[in-house]
């Protein structure tokens, strides 16, 4: 029987080729020095500052790039592949790099133009810590790239294969022989789903632990590259601003620290996970931007009122230089989020992801701002709406509808994806399943949706409503009812400009169209269904799934 492969993402693992190893794992941490270990400490070979962190890991940085060259634990390398090095996004050029020690701390830092890149390692630890500050768009850092070795790991996660006989779309989305997409940006998961990326196989696990991501953008249900194999090698990433489908203007500052951990097969030490990360030993190493924990605020809340129960909440802050997120508690509402830099944030308060009030908190270091219990509008929220029929649920997500979750992980045009066509009839049962999440001009625009109206509706003007996630090209709705009323075409809402509904992501600004249908384009026989057509509208895109397009939210027909 083959060794077991785990292939973990945030709080998820998967399971190829045999059961879970068994007892529990040794974690990343602190860890007690092998007898044959060398002491930590580190050297200079030349064109290396090598590092030797007494566990089981030695590592090496370029002096004259910063690049990470060399990733050996327990005797084995696992940088590199296709000759390229792990580094900040395609490697900076010519830098200054230092290294200094500070007790049981190592730290190599790298200067190049404005930005500044930081390495540490702890005695006694399999870890290597990092940071990045970057201060503006002079220097073009989006991310950090751990360049796995091909062969360490097995080359089958589902949702990451990049490599395939047949390039789908741009140069980045591949269809394999079977028909199945694969891109590295199909996560599947949102920022707020994952504390850690990486491969184990059952003895040896290699991770990358996502910093908070306080100075990113795009809230936490951003959607980015994680993760991706090919027959080369493998990739994990820890992105720190990513333009695709972005909501949210760049964020400057430090970022940090995220971390490359290796383990003996298990997940990294929760210690090491975002809420959970101090590193009260860095206060003094110097690191440019960085704020302890005692210069940073917490705020709190009592409770939230006029929740939907039957769907989590999460609480947000956010204003332009940094942004955080927590879970409001099931039972009450109560929220906690700590760690937060001073300054007055814009708090908002999610129902799934869609945003149901705000308000504006200052926060001070040392302090807690505590907010009495924040109570939701009926109003500010649609799905409180009385209405005649409705299909999907008001909740920020094309959650539900046909297609919807397969779309996080792969290509429109997949094998498995069902049809994008099809009409829909109102009362069936499956008037969400069978309504696709995602409606295009060149592919399935003016669906059909069939309900019925008793006289009394009938008599009456009503106002239809389409809530939508994102939008390509412009992409909006545009509807007819009965073949005899038309609605004018709206004006586009701003969204994103770039790819979206091809790359795994449906998180875009959640807007909602509304249109005043008049008593007279309904149908008066109670016994006839009436027909809803919605189109696509723009002008631009190209063709086919890359033609102008839109995520749905929900649909109703208000009372």
């Amino acid at each position: 029987m083959s060794e077991p492969v785990q292939h973990a993402v945030g709080r998820r693992t998967f399971v190829v080729g045999g059961a879970a190893a068994a007892g529990s794992a040794v974690l990343a941490g602190p860890l007690a020095r092998p007898a044959s270990a060398a002491a930590f400490g580190w050297s200079d070979d030349g064109s290396h500052y090598v590092v030797d962190t007494g566990a089981s890991l030695v590592f090496k940085v370029s002096k004259s790039n910063g690049d990470l060259t060399s990733l050996v634990y327990k005797g084995t390398e696992y940088q590199g592949y296709g000759g390229m090095n792990s580094h900040i996004e395609s490697g900076l050029g010519a830098s200054t790099v230092t290294i200094s020690q500070s007790g049981s701390t190592i730290l190599v830092s790298v200067t190049y133009g404005t930005l500044k890149h930081y390495y540490a390692a702890r005695s006694g630890e399999n870890n290597v810590y990092l940071w990045t500050n970057k201060a503006d768009t002079s220097v073009s850092a989006t991310r950090y790239i751990v360049r796995v070795k091909a062969g360490l790991f097995a080359n089958d996660e589902p949702d990451s294969y990049t490599y395939a006989p047949t390039t789908v779309e741009a140069s980045d989305v591949f269809r394999k022989s079977d028909g199945q997409t694969r891109s590295k940006h199909f996560s599947r998961l949102r920022v707020t789903d994952y504390d850690y990326v990486g491969w184990s196989t059952g003895g040896v696990g290699l991770y990358v632990v996502r910093s908070n991501h306080e100075k990113a953008s795009g809230g936490p249900f951003y959607r980015s590259l994680l993760r991706h194999q090919s027959a080369d090698g493998g990739g994990l990433y820890e992105i720190l601003y990513y333009g695709e489908n972005q909501t949210e203007a760049q964020r400057f500052g430090l970022q940090g620290p995220y971390v490359i951990a290796f383990t003996d097969g298990g997940a990294p030490s929760s210690a090491l996970y975002p809420a959970n990360l101090t590193t009260p030993w860095a206060d003094g190493l110097g690191i440019s931007g960085y704020v302890a924990a005692s210069g940073r605020g917490r705020v709190a809340g009592v409770g939230i009122t006029g929740r939907d129960t039957a769907f989590p909440y999460t609480v947000g802050l956010a204003n332009s230089a940094a942004q955080y997120w927590g879970s409001a508690r099931a039972s009450d509402g109560y929220f906690s989020v700590t760690g937060v830099l001073p300054g007055t944030y814009t708090l908002t308060v999610f129902k799934g992801e869609l945003a149901v009030y705000t308000t504006s908190v200052a926060v001070t270091a040392g302090g807690t701002t505590t907010l009495n219990s924040i109570a939701v509008p009926t109003s500010n929220d649609p799905g409180n709406a009385s209405a005649i029929w409705r299909i999907g649920s008001w909740d920020g997500t094309p959650g539900g509808f046909k297609n919807a979750e397969l779309m996080t992980y792969a290509h429109p045009s997949d094998v498995r994806a069902a049809s994008w066509t099809g009409n829909v009839v109102v009362g069936s049962g499956t008037e969400t399943s069978a309504f696709p999440c995602y409606l295009w001009k060149d592919v399935n625009s003016g669906i059909i949706v069939y309900f019925k109206l008793t006289a009394a509706q009938a008599a009456a003007a009503h106002t239809l409503r389409i809530g939508v996630t994102t939008a390509y090209a412009n992409g909006r709705p545009q509807i007819t009812v009965n073949d005899t009323w038309t609605s004018a075409v709206p004006s586009p809402p701003t969204q994103p400009s770039t790819r979206s509904l091809t790359v795994g992501s449906y998180r875009g600004n959640n807007y909602t169209f509304t249109y005043s249908v008049p008593a007279s384009a309904w149908l008066t026989d109670t016994g006839a269904y009436n027909t809803l057509k919605i189109y696509v509208a723009s002008g631009s895109g190209t063709t086919s799934f890359l033609s102008a397009g839109t995520a749905i939210d929900a649909i109703d027909l208000l009372i």
